[in-house]
């Protein structure tokens, strides 16, 4: 059942809202003429009504029994916010140009990560735009967008959404959207939309005011969890269900990534992440292409992934937060909150074998055994990355990496992720060095919320070795210092990053054995002692060999290698990359004695 107000076409508008336990529903036409339209009950507890006289842009509030008024719960569009009417959109009217747009194999997605709200000074969709060419040119052909569903005010990361099918209207709207989607398939760049159905935010949600959307059952870190297996689960699963695909039919985003899956809870026989994966295949089929399905979980749980014939919900990708989580320690030394678990460079090889680091082990941070084993996983179904809005994001002062490495450590990380077999994922700046830190903010029209917010976010950071007051989440002059500073990269040290990232993308894209994403078809190993790992990775006759030097300090040692013919490709401290020069040979042999220089990566091609 769609639900929503569905505009036909010739001033005829189909209204339909979910709203089981009442007795009564009219639509409340707010402007351009107030007039009352009642509903009619059908089955399963959707009030419906097909009206006329309502052009597109019509604002409308559905009146409950008792005569309260609130927008529609799949609004299309809340043009003044949270709080005021819900608006008619004429979906069809949009011209797109993208009808030969197939969408990219997801085994080539360069991902980029952007929060719309602080990737330009406009902070809109119109101005990300003028940034797709660099983009492409360095390498990117897939972006993430942060969540766009309605929220307070007009600065948030967007996980606090009360209106899961409107476009934030301080961003653009639904035609921004359909804009910058647009614009990015004409490039050759996907789209992946990030979505929420964990939770509904605390602000403007009126949601159960309508029916059992929500559930005191269980509990998730943001309040009642969505209702997906207690009474009256049916209307709010459809509700998810078909918010999904409109995603992918009225705005052509390509993937979804699903937030915080650990927090949707489901006893259900079929668990609402495999019925979800299920309708989307079936609308793939439909429209002979794919669409992918991304799932953040902190579960180290391979259901996820893996197809329904062998127990699993059939999930395309799943966000690997161990391997973030070994390279993160390595690279900074860092031992706090769940980092206690990590820091060693068996662990980070087996990341780049396996995919999960806890496959069952102990966790000290969890105080129990967690995960299970991914080894048998493939490899395109996992995605890595040095930095992303969260790991940024929920430090005390919103500190990127390249504030707390080396230039040569952000050039390590860099190579750690994309010389991996695993998707990659670069969240906006981290190419060129980006010196703008990114918070958390929100603006809020509640006081007790905004104080509420305000304390929760200071208690997060009781673990830190800081003493600073956390940075204010409703100050404007928080959102305003995250804006990043785009004109960098083309300067200095900063350019060279850029080059550097560019340069290791080519190469991700041109050698077959780096671009063919397979566990099988790699070896890994390390010395503990000199921290420093191995990848062998080949297919077919095109080998490569990386080393990585986790070590503050150089490093000599002896390499392993099969016996060919080893040609230097890239080398992260050579001075045309801002080193401070390499000793490496631009020919290597087997069981050669070799110096690299601390902390840097260098690449190797191999041919019999």
């Amino acid at each position: 059942m769609k639900v929503g107000a569905q505009y036909l076409g010739e001033n005829e508008c189909e209204f339909t809202v979910w709203a089981p336990k009442l007795s009564g529903v009219a639509v409340q036409i707010v402007s351009p003429k107030s007039r009352l339209i009642p509903m009619q009950l059908q089955a399963q507890g959707y009030w419906h009504v097909k009206a006329i006289d309502i052009s597109p842009d019509t604002s409308y509030l559905y009146k409950l029994e008792g005569g309260v008024e609130h927008p529609d719960p799949a609004s299309y569009f809340q043009p003044q916010g949270v709080h005021s009417p819900s608006q008619v959109i004429d979906h069809r009217r949009f011209e797109w140009s993208d009808r030969s747009w197939a969408n990219i194999s997801l085994d080539e997605y360069i991902i980029y990560e952007i929060h719309v709200g602080t990737f330009t000074p406009e902070g809109a969709f119109a101005a990300i735009i003028p940034r797709l060419p660099d983009l492409y040119q360095l390498g990117v052909n897939a972006i993430e967008i942060m969540p766009v569903a309605q929220f307070p005010g007009d600065r948030n990361w967007g996980y606090d959404g009360v209106y899961l099918y409107a476009v934030q209207n301080s961003y653009g709207g639904p035609d921004g959207l359909k804009q910058l989607v647009n614009a990015c398939h004409q490039q050759g760049i996907a789209v992946i939309l990030d979505v929420v159905y964990n939770h509904f935010g605390p602000e403007g949600n009126y949601v159960n005011q309508f029916g059992s959307y929500s559930t005191d059952m269980y509990h998730s870190l943001w309040g009642d969890a969505v209702n997906f297996d207690q009474a009256y689960c049916d209307g709010v699963r459809n509700f998810c269900l078909e918010n999904a695909l409109y995603w992918f039919e009225t705005y052509h985003i390509d993937a979804l990534r699903l937030d915080a899956v650990q927090g949707i809870y489901d006893m259900s026989a079929k668990h609402f992440l495999q019925e979800l994966a299920e309708r989307v295949v079936e609308f793939s089929q439909q429209h002979d292409r794919p669409y992918y399905l991304m799932a953040e979980s902190d579960l180290n749980d391979v259901r996820l992934i893996r197809p329904w014939e062998r127990g699993g919900y059939g999930i395309d990708v799943q966000w690997c937060d161990d391997f973030h989580h070994g390279l993160h320690t390595l690279l900074t030394g860092e031992s706090d909150r769940y980092y206690q678990d990590f820091g060693t460079c068996e662990q980070l090889a087996k990341s780049y074998r396996e995919g999960f680091i806890y496959s069952g082990q102990y966790s000290t941070d969890r105080r129990k055994h967690h995960g299970n084993s991914s080894q048998a996983e493939p490899a395109a179904q996992f995605l890595v990355c040095s930095q992303n809005h969260d790991q940024v994001g929920n430090r005390l002062l919103g500190d990127r990496l390249s504030h707390i490495v080396s230039f040569s450590g952000a050039k390590l990380a860099a190579g750690a992720v994309l010389l991996s077999p695993y998707l990659p994922l670069l969240f906006m700046g981290e190419e060129y060095g980006e010196d703008a830190p990114f918070l958390y903010f929100v603006s809020h029209s509640d006081p007790a919320l905004i104080q509420a917010v305000r304390q929760g976010k200071q208690a997060e950071h009781k673990y830190t070795n800081h003493w600073e007051e956390c940075p204010d989440p409703q100050a404007l002059e928080t959102f305003v210092k995250c804006r990043l500073q785009w004109e960098k990269r083309t300067k200095g040290k900063y350019r060279v990053l850029w080059s550097f990232y560019q340069r290791l993308i080519q190469l991700r894209r041109s050698i077959p054995a780096l671009k063919h994403l397979s566990k099988n078809h790699l070896e890994v190993s390390f010395i503990e002692s000199d921290k420093v790992i191995f990848l062998h990775r080949w297919f077919k006759q095109s080998h490569t060999f990386c080393i990585l030097n986790f070590n503050q300090h150089e490093t000599r040692f002896s390499t392993q290698l099969p016996d060919y013919s080893w040609q230097k490709v890239l080398d992260s401290a050579e001075a045309n990359w801002l080193g401070e020069g390499s000793d490496l040979p631009q020919m290597l042999k087997p069981d050669q004695k070799i110096t690299i220089k601390p902390q840097s990566l260098a690449l190797y091609e191999g041919n019999q």
